[in-house]
């Protein structure tokens, strides 16, 4: 199997079959299992679930958004608190994103060119800058263990000229950011790149071979989960994970749904990352292998026992569907929070019978029979 060392991380991979992988990412001395999912905590804490919680669903690894981050409180007072890890307590591997997505996702008020873009805060409009060399040090300032660069994320579908400049962007911005990255980081901070391209195959390939052709610790595939359809993103992640070296950490950025997990898992990538499992939570949204149930649903008003029998997470063990429909209804935040449980505990429980799978050497067939991916 492969395995391969850069300043501050390690990806080894020890075992595969077809495509998909299973092994270890080891950043700065902690440690994350291949293949994994990332729960998000925006604005450094994940909604609503504190750090004992997460570890007992299975979670290893969390995503914090250095953008908004960056708004509110301030890299500088999360510096001053002793870095992300402690601001967090969260002593396990975190990767922050640059925020090129929420950015670009609020293009009707901020101005773009070439080094970066300007755009209005959403917590109390002033003027904010966001560009490469100013992620690089957000990111740098908040101490997390991976980094990304900042990029130029356009919404799906776009037109072949904005997705032209898109890629041009990416590949600049992610060269300067290397570059002061490089002169800058002290402490073993790993650095991925981000592939951009739409749903365009040819620049797809243009941007990934532009970008591995610079020393990054790792690469991303950003730009979906943006407004194509679920089979768009699936066909789409299948044709770019063959872009992205083997020897280097492979992360789908913006994925959550089960079929679309298993999907990412089964293409080839390592990590990948959504709020949709907490978000749905707290709606009363959950997964089950059945299908996606909906809390809200009458049916379930009086409806006893677990919503996925056989689930050994808390919501599941200790309450029945009734009182769940209910704590959602009346909008406590128990059951925000028991939904969420169950919702990250069952993505986590499913990678890791994939990782099982890997292991064994019989993904494919399991992969085949997922109801997910039907």
């Amino acid at each position: 199997m492969t395995a391969t060392s850069t300043a501050g991380l390690r990806m080894e991979v020890t075992h595969e079959s077809g495509a998909a992988r299973a092994g270890e990412l080891t950043v700065r001395g902690r440690r994350v299992r291949t293949p994994a999912f990332l729960a998000v905590g925006t604005y450094g804490s994940v909604k609503g679930l504190p750090p004992d919680r997460l570890r007992q669903v299975g979670c290893e690894m969390i995503l914090a958004n250095a953008c908004h981050l960056h708004d509110r409180p301030g890299e500088d007072v999360v510096a001053a608190m002793g870095g992300l890890h402690r601001f967090m307590n969260w002593d396990g591997p975190i990767l922050t994103d640059s925020g090129g997505f929420q950015v670009f996702s609020m293009l009707d008020v901020a101005q773009l060119d070439d080094d970066g873009v300007t755009f209005r805060s959403p917590i109390d409009g002033r003027a904010l800058r966001l560009g490469p060399i100013e992620a690089a040090d957000i990111q740098l300032a908040l101490d997390s263990d991976i980094a990304m660069v900042f990029d130029h994320c356009p919404p799906l579908p776009a037109d072949r000229r904005l997705l032209e400049t898109a890629v041009r962007r990416t590949t600049d911005w992610a060269r300067r950011a290397l570059e002061h990255h490089r002169a800058t980081s002290r402490d073993g901070q790993a650095l991925f790149a981000i592939v951009q391209g739409g749903l365009d195959d040819a620049l797809r390939e243009r941007s990934a071979a532009e970008l591995t052709a610079m020393d990054f610790d790792g690469f991303a595939v950003g730009g979906l989960s943006v407004g194509e359809s679920a089979e768009q993103l699936r066909a789409a992640t299948r044709r770019y994970a063959p872009l992205l070296p083997g020897h280097r950490v492979r992360y789908l950025m913006g994925v959550g749904r089960p079929g679309d997990v298993l999907t990412a898992i089964a293409a080839g990538f390592d990590v990948f990352d959504c709020v949709l499992p907490t978000r749905n939570g707290r709606h009363g949204t959950l997964f089950t292998s059945e299908g996606t149930v909906h809390l809200r649903n009458r049916r379930f008003r009086e409806a006893r026992g677990a919503v996925e029998p056989g689930c050994t997470c808390e919501a599941c063990t200790q309450w029945d569907v009734g009182v769940l429909r209910h704590l959602i209804m009346a909008g406590e935040p128990l059951g925000r929070m028991l939904c969420s449980i169950h919702n990250l505990h069952f993505l986590h429980t499913l990678v890791e019978e994939a990782r099982d799978a890997i292991r064994e050497d019989r993904f494919d067939a399991w992969f085949a029979a997922s109801p997910h991916v039907r």
